[in-house]
């Protein structure tokens, strides 16, 4: 495949590498509005692009793509507001995409085991569940993408459970999620069930960004020739 990256950072660098590991070729590299300027037509050449940016450059990032037929797979989070716009207009107009909160194969088995620990979870009212993540100093979303996806496939469960928040509550219909920064932390996420005679708890640690980098070229690989709006679970599980 011939490669666009879409932020070129420790990430962008990471899949870089991975992708030139597995035959791959970069064609182009986008850090900044002035690469862009410079750079855009070359977007043509080529056959995908993975897009690792900042949340408030993504959505327009997704659109060049789009304007230039470039399926495109995302690690980007805090964009997801305008998740159904972007959705709709890709498939309006067929073209391709795939995103993920997280593109680690570990945490997205921890997606799978969360979701069928909450629907057993449900019926046991006096457990209480709680959310933690810790990340480098540098991420600038809290909570992560990860964090809320674990927590959305929760609240789908959980009869008493309707929102998350990212403060320290004791609210029945809330979800708490705990967010920590520290430096040289790649990304850590823990659900815990507590009660007044024991808990339970799942989590997942990640060790360095290869994982992440591994899972995004091998989701590029899968899209590559495909129309739609996918997510990993389906390049995974499906």
């Amino acid at each position: 495949m011939k490669i666009a990256l879409i932020g070129y950072g420790q990430m962008g660098k990471e899949i870089e590498k991975t992708a030139i590991e597995r035959g791959h070729q970069i064609v182009l590299r986008i850090d900044s509005s002035e690469d862009w300027k410079n750079h855009l037509s070359e977007l043509k050449d080529a056959d995908i692009a993975i897009e690792f940016s900042m949340p408030m450059c993504a959505v327009d990032n997704f659109m060049k793509c789009f304007a230039a037929s470039i399926p495109i797979v995302t690690g980007t989070t805090g964009w997801y507001n305008d998740l159904e716009k972007v959705k709709k207009i890709c498939l309006e107009n067929n073209h391709s995409m795939l995103f993920a909160s997280n593109f680690s194969i570990g945490v997205n088995i921890l997606f799978e085991i969360n979701q069928r620990l909450s629907v057993l979870m449900n019926k046991y009212k006096n457990y209480n569940v709680s959310i933690e993540e810790t990340h480098h100093t540098n991420k600038i979303d809290a909570p992560s993408g990860t964090a809320i996806t674990l927590a959305n496939d929760i609240i789908k469960n959980n009869n008493n459970k309707n929102k998350w928040v990212n403060i320290v509550s004791d609210a029945e219909n809330e979800i708490p999620i705990k967010s920590i920064r520290k430096e040289n932390i790649t990304g850590i996420h823990s659900i815990k069930y507590d009660s007044e005679i024991d808990y339970l708890e799942i989590k997942h640690s990640a060790k360095s960004r290869k994982g992440f980098a591994l899972g995004a070229v091998i989701a590029a690989e899968w899209l590559l020739g495909k129309t739609g709006f996918y997510e990993m679970k389906d390049v995974l599980f499906k």
